[in-house]
């Protein structure tokens, strides 16, 4: 099992930025591609970033695509979401998640095996 707690959300302008981060604790975290997805309200569960085991390779989607940097501390056992330039469209619940290494890294939700909580996300207009 692989515990994972986000943290890092909150209420930010159009324009502003958000750092969040995701704690790991159980299984050997660096085991474990990671990845970021959220869901607003009404809507499906949308993949947002992943990254590797040893952090060398990376995916965006493309409404994050440079605006955003995901990033892993496996000494600290934590990844993080850089959010640049948001939007009021990026208002969600950001999740981040567990998974098997893959390649190409998977953007499927159903790929993952372990889920956190989640971390709210408003951006104002």
């Amino acid at each position: 099992q692989v515990q994972l707690v986000e943290a890092g959300g909150g209420l930010v302008q159009a324009g502003g930025s958000l750092r969040l981060s995701c704690a790991a604790s159980g299984r050997t975290f660096r085991n474990y591609a990671m990845g970021w997805f959220r869901q607003a309200p009404g809507k499906e569960r949308e993949f947002v970033a992943a990254i590797s085991w040893s952090g060398g390779r990376v995916s965006y989607a493309d409404f994050v695509k440079g605006r955003s940097t995901i990033s892993r501390d496996n000494a600290k056992n934590t990844v993080y979401l850089q959010m640049n330039s948001l939007k009021p469209e990026d208002t969600a619940l950001y999740y981040c998640a567990a998974g098997r290494e893959s390649y190409p890294l998977d953007v499927d939700y159903a790929a993952y095996d372990y889920w956190g909580p989640g971390t709210q996300v408003t951006v104002s207009s």
